[in-house]
């Protein structure tokens, strides 16, 4: 038996709510064992006695069945397993316990004390607002694409699209630094482009560059986006790590908008009984990480997200944590200005409407049908 260990720990918990598959008995042993799995991962009646065992393995705090084949957990563990890094955090909400069937992430309850130690969204809705001289409309958005055209042909995007009034003007996720359009040279056209437009229609449009890339040149290429003009970044959390966004959000020689984009984390949310909820990973994570908005696949288009599970998104946007800012959703994917209307009496005024390929399919005067999707959203 291992000695008893005394700890100068703080007292505070945070809590996770677990969805568990599986019969009363089995749900019980399951959230037992996530437990001592997410914290000392060790023979839990060889544990230490003392602060190891009654404050460091996690503790079940509620639980209870939701039907005849699921339950609910509430898990505590105290703060000071996260070592107050997100890194560590997401370890512990989820590390080992990912590997295993059966558990799904439904909610994170964080206490003021652990927040702290997270800046957030340095925008936030209203700053994002204040950004783009937007106070009261849903915000517009669109990507530059498809894949394959040089800088010059997606300068000439972004030019077309900033001249209709988008606010929004993002490197589709697929950009990077590829040969037909290499990332300096794209930026640097598509920058001079919006700002040209901008002046003649006298909008204030943003491009937002996609700094997805090699560890290595994550931050290089953030650097060279924002002293070439640009006025947001674009972030694939699932490619580069939460931390990452992080770290460009909460950098102050960059001080630029983070678009969160969802590729490489749809398996995260797509099972039913494993994984994490959609509000939890697009919305609770996403604001921890810094993001300003988080896109993800609307409703009813060519991904499977249900209407609920865009709700929920959206609720995680903006559900309390403390000083941590409400960020805009950003349903995108198979968007059309026919549905306007109806995502705006989904979401409200408090969202970004992200439409690619719909502009394009509306007629062949792209400045026209961004002038068209501008009307529809000032018509509310």
């Amino acid at each position: 038996m291992l000695p008893p260990v005394a700890l100068n720990l703080s007292g505070e918990r945070f809590r996770v709510v677990y969805r568990l598959a599986g019969g009363e008995a089995e749900a019980y042993a399951r959230a037992q064992g996530i437990c001592v799995e997410q914290t000392i991962e060790f023979p839990a009646e060889l544990a230490p006695p003392g602060d190891i065992h009654d404050h460091i393995v996690g503790r079940l705090e509620a639980f209870r069945p939701l039907d005849a084949a699921h339950c609910e957990a509430v898990i505590s563990y105290a703060v000071e397993t996260a070592g107050l890094e997100l890194t560590q955090l997401t370890n512990v909400i989820f590390g080992n316990a990912s590997l295993q069937p059966g558990i799904r992430v439904e909610r994170l309850e964080l206490p003021a004390t652990l927040l702290a130690a997270f800046r957030g969204p340095r925008f936030g809705r209203a700053g994002l607002r204040a950004w783009l001289g937007v106070p009261q409309r849903p915000l517009l958005a669109t990507a530059l694409k498809p894949l394959g055209l040089p800088a010059a042909a997606l300068a000439d995007l972004a030019y077309q699209f900033a001249l209709g009034g988008i606010d929004i003007i993002k490197d589709d996720h697929g950009l990077a630094d590829q040969l037909f359009a290499p990332y300096r040279e794209r930026v640097e056209r598509c920058v001079e482009a919006v700002e040209r437009a901008g002046q003649q229609a006298g909008y204030r449009c943003a491009y937002v560059a996609n700094v997805t890339a090699p560890a290595d040149q994550v931050y290089e290429r953030a650097l060279l986006a924002r002293k070439a003009g640009a006025r947001g970044l674009l972030v694939a959390p699932g490619l580069v790590g939460l931390d990452t966004m992080r770290q460009l959000a909460d950098d102050d020689g960059l001080a630029l908008p983070i678009l969160s984009h969802p590729a490489f984390q749809g398996s995260f949310v797509t099972s039913a009984d494993s994984g994490l909820a959609h509000g939890v990973v697009f919305g609770q994570m996403a604001r921890l990480a810094g993001a300003d908005a988080s896109i993800y696949p609307n409703y009813g288009g060519r991904f499977s997200f249900s209407r609920e599970e865009c709700r929920a998104i959206a609720e995680g946007t903006v559900a309390p944590m403390g000083h941590i800012k409400p960020i805009f959703p950003a349903p995108g994917g198979g968007m059309s200005l026919a549905r306007i209307p109806e995502m705006l009496e989904s979401y409200g005024r408090e969202v970004i409407l992200l439409i690619g390929g719909g502009l394009h399919q509306h007629g062949p005067d792209l400045a026209a049908n961004c002038r068209t999707f501008r009307q529809l959203v000032e018509q509310i």
